[in-house]
């Protein structure tokens, strides 16, 4: 029986005998749903609006529909099978929404970092990034929806954000540490991310 990325074995959301997640386009060669989901999703994001807080489980669902409606048929839906990505154990699927949850009350409370200094910002978001990425609500396209999530947070403290700064090395290695309970590698990567304040009337930051 073979294991698909996430360590599961032959999931029933995948095609037989491949790890390759069923799909609307019916790809079924991982390296070309790769590239179709590619240019879809970036084609999407950029036409979603800057939406403010408050944000909640509900906004993920609304970010991830909109990137990948035209991918998979359940876009915007949590996942209802554990995964994992090596030795990084994500959420079990009744504990997603509850986790999630108590993350966005946590910067809600924080009021959603307004109003922070530049180096206060990068280690509360680096924090509530790790939160909800060790949440991972939904089987596939965590990483891209929630960076849309964290734009619109980054861009309401009041700072430019551009993702671009690091690769896509960078962002898996310190996703996995930050799995296992070290966030250092994410400030590293949010510290080189974000930006100058924006300045009255600059639209250029995402």
């Amino acid at each position: 029986m073979s294991v698909d990325k996430y360590g599961v074995n032959q999931d029933p959301a995948c095609y037989p005998g491949t790890d390759v997640l069923i799909n609307l386009l019916n790809l079924q060669d991982a390296d070309d749903l790769a590239e179709a989901e590619r240019y879809l999703t970036q084609t999407a994001a950029a036409q979603l609006e800057f939406i403010q807080p408050p944000y909640d489980i509900d906004t993920l669902k609304q970010i991830h529909r909109h990137l990948f409606c035209h991918v998979y048929s359940w876009a915007g839906e949590i996942r209802t099978v554990k995964i994992s990505k090596g030795e990084s154990q994500f959420c079990v699927p009744e504990r997603i929404e509850p986790e999630a949850a108590k993350e966005f009350r946590k910067m809600a409370h924080a009021g959603w970092f307004e109003g922070y200094p530049r180096h206060s910002l990068v280690v509360a978001v680096a924090e509530s990034y790790g939160t909800l990425n060790v949440a991972h609500p939904f089987r596939e396209g965590n990483g891209r929806t929630q960076r849309i999530l964290f734009e619109w947070l980054i861009v309401n403290a009041g700072f430019e954000i551009t993702w671009g700064m690091v690769d896509q090395q960078e962002w898996i290695e310190a996703n996995i540490r930050s799995c296992q309970g070290d966030d250092s590698h994410l400030e590293h990567v949010f510290s080189r991310c974000i930006g100058a304040p924006i300045q009255e009337g600059d639209d250029n930051c995402l």
